[in-house]
């Protein structure tokens, strides 16, 4: 008779378990982990702070109207923030809106969006994982 934990001793072995047991933020965090090591062999790991360095400054190479993630993300990220049409924008703050994360194409489809209107470039996978790292301390 098999127990979970011989199951999970099985997926242990086979270097399943983080995947199949990690949380959506945390599944998102290791592929951007891989990512980010395959771009640069010296990532350690991510930081919040410098996801909320990312969260807060003003860049110059994106659509002048959003020259910073705040300004439609608003300054707390644990409160809802709004579009520059005035359509509200859900909490970033995992802590706030713990859904937000869940699914990795919608993540995708808006690091993809909100990058390059703030950056004006894709996000790399250090910045991505910054991000997701200071949201979910959040």
């Amino acid at each position: 008779m098999t127990t979970t934990r011989d199951a999970i001793g099985f997926l242990c072995a086979l270097g399943l378990a983080p995947a199949v047991f990690a949380g959506p933020p945390d599944s998102l965090l290791q592929g951007y982990a891989a990512a980010a090591k395959a771009e640069d062999p010296g990532h350690a790991a991510f930081s919040a702070t410098r996801g909320e360095t990312l969260y807060r400054t003003e860049h110059r190479g994106g659509k002048p109207d959003t020259p910073a993630c705040t300004a439609c993300h608003g300054q707390d990220a644990r409160a809802s923030g709004k579009t520059r049409t005035g359509k509200p924008i859900e909490p970033m703050a995992a802590s706030a809106a713990p859904e937000r994360y869940r699914d990795a194409a919608k993540v995708e489809k808006w690091f993809k969006r909100n990058c390059n209107e703030v950056l004006g470039r894709e996000c790399t996978p250090r910045e991505k994982g910054d991000w997701l790292a200071y949201m979910t301390s959040q």
